[in-house]
């Protein structure tokens, strides 16, 4: 059973690793965001769900009894971000862990890649990163445990072999670049920062990919040591101990959860 089968009551089996944690999760809509904000919210934690996405938060609000409370916003939009944000730390007096783990990319080779595509995916993957991360700041440091998460790739590591990831790899290895300074920025103030970097994880956007071409799934699975696609939970698991008590030693760390198709 995978995480979006399992029922929202049973995620936490019998655990509360982030009770009493209040979290700001991105990109909560669907995906991997989704499956942290669901599971974050079983661990105890209260969980603040931004995303674009209305319909998509609304309906992880309605699923976990309010355990997530949805906020309806363009995360590139620095006004509405700042005060969302400001919002929730002054409601709560600090945030204990921030996961933003929203992004948009497009996907070209060099020679067909526009500027202006080039700046979308930055903009989609470090912009949209440090805009709620410099909006949580002052709250992350009232914490004084106080974890981020964010999301490097498997792009960030290695350049994939059929791949046209180009500024995909950049706004990846800029995110993860990004986080080791935050951890020193951060260490002072209690605040620990690692970056996950995952493999192909099955999502809408990925999912839709493989059924457009039906040799990638099997192309994927060549590279990897276990032989299956990633699920959202083998992430939100990842995240979760990262955000607990248990990694209290970690910091400007990366975590490949991408079995192993990096480790080649």
């Amino acid at each position: 059973m995978t995480l979006a089968e399992t029922p929202f009551s049973d995620l936490a089996r019998g655990q509360q690793r982030l009770a009493g944690r209040v979290a700001v999760v991105t990109g909560a809509g669907a995906g991997i965001g989704r499956g942290i904000a669901r599971m974050f919210a079983a661990q105890g934690a209260t969980v603040h769900a931004l995303d674009i996405d209305a319909a998509g938060i609304g309906a992880l609000a309605e699923e976990t009894g309010g355990a997530v409370r949805a906020w309806p916003i363009d995360l590139l939009d620095e006004a509405a971000v700042q005060q969302a944000i400001t919002t929730i730390g002054s409601e709560a007096g600090r945030i204990d862990a921030l996961v933003p783990a929203a992004a948009m990319a497009v996907f070209n080779w060099i020679d067909t890649m526009t500027y202006a595509q080039w700046q979308h995916t930055l903009r989609g993957e470090l912009d949209i990163v440090f805009l709620c991360t410099h909006a949580a700041w002052p709250w992350l440091k009232a914490s004084g445990r106080a974890a981020i998460v964010n999301f490097a790739s498997a792009n960030a590591h290695v350049a994939l072999n059929g791949s046209p990831a180009l500024a995909h790899c950049a706004g990846k290895g800029g995110v993860m670049a990004m986080t080791r300074q935050l951890a020193m920025e951060g260490a002072p103030h209690g605040i620990r920062a690692n970056t996950i970097s995952p493999g192909l994880i099955l999502t809408q956007q990925t999912a839709r990919h493989m059924a457009s071409d039906p040799g990638f799934e099997a192309f994927a699975l060549e590279k990897m040591m276990i032989k299956r696609i990633g699920q959202p939970e083998d992430i939100a698991w990842t995240a979760t101990f990262l955000c607990s008590d248990e990694a209290g030693y970690i910091t400007g760390a990366d975590f490949r959860v991408d079995a192993g198709s990096t480790a080649w």
